[in-house]
């Protein structure tokens, strides 16, 4: 298993390649701010060949770069039916004071985009990625997971020490609690979770030591929407 990675622009947002190995077939998480050269990088230095763009939300931060990306090397977007509109339009995700620091700023939907469900098994790059839906930071937050791999790209549901925001449109504390509680709660102390900001950690780590889980906890059950 190959996964690489680095912070892009102002808000470090992690963005992630991921392959069985070098010199095949990746997919791309999250490709945020003024990440398209830093991509074509690691492109180039793994020698991996790109088949599809995943999203784990519609935020500005998470999504800036998926249009030139997925253009430069003609393939699809996924990203969850509740956040497409954000590709189009970023401001409906940010307060009103936050969508004016932006400056006009326009984005468009890549030519491709394929919506994301809850439990879907996504057969890319030689890969099995399941999709957890997981709303409270957005309504269409998702995880993705490979299960195999005790693997977990968290986007903003789950940091180190942390969890996403929910005082944005769309975000809802109490919905995050149950998507953290349904979604991450019930895997393997070793899965590795990479998150859409910071360091990386582990379940079992954030078991023990995040209070955010700690209060999750009671809320076993079925996630729920907004």
């Amino acid at each position: 298993m190959l996964i690489a990675g680095f912070p892009a622009g102002a808000f470090q947002t992690n963005c992630y390649v991921v392959a069985p190995a070098a010199g095949e077939e990746c997919v791309i998480v999250d490709p945020g701010q003024d990440a398209t050269e830093g991509v074509e990088e690691l492109l180039r230095e793994h020698r991996l060949k790109p088949v599809a763009v995943l999203l784990t939300h519609g935020h500005l931060d998470h999504v800036w770069s998926v249009a030139p990306v997925c253009g430069a090397r003609d393939v699809p977007a996924w990203i969850h039916p509740d956040d497409r509109h954000l590709l189009s339009d970023p401001a409906a995700g940010w307060s009103e004071t936050s969508a004016s620091l932006f400056g006009g700023l326009t984005l468009s939907e890549p030519d491709d985009v394929r919506e994301l469900s809850d439990g879907a098994v996504l057969p890319l790059a030689g890969l099995e990625l399941v999709v957890d839906h997981t709303p409270g930071h957005t309504r269409g937050s998702v995880s993705f997971r490979l299960p195999d791999d005790e693997i977990m790209f968290s986007g903003d549901l789950l940091f180190a020490g942390s969890i996403g925001r929910t005082d944005l449109p769309g975000g809802d504390y109490p919905t995050i609690l149950r998507s953290l509680a349904a979604k991450c709660l019930p895997l393997p102390d070793d899965t590795v979770v990479l998150p859409g900001h910071g360091p990386q950690t582990t379940i079992g780590r954030e078991r023990a030591t995040n209070a955010y889980l700690k209060e999750a906890a009671p809320h076993a059950g079925p996630t729920r929407g907004i």
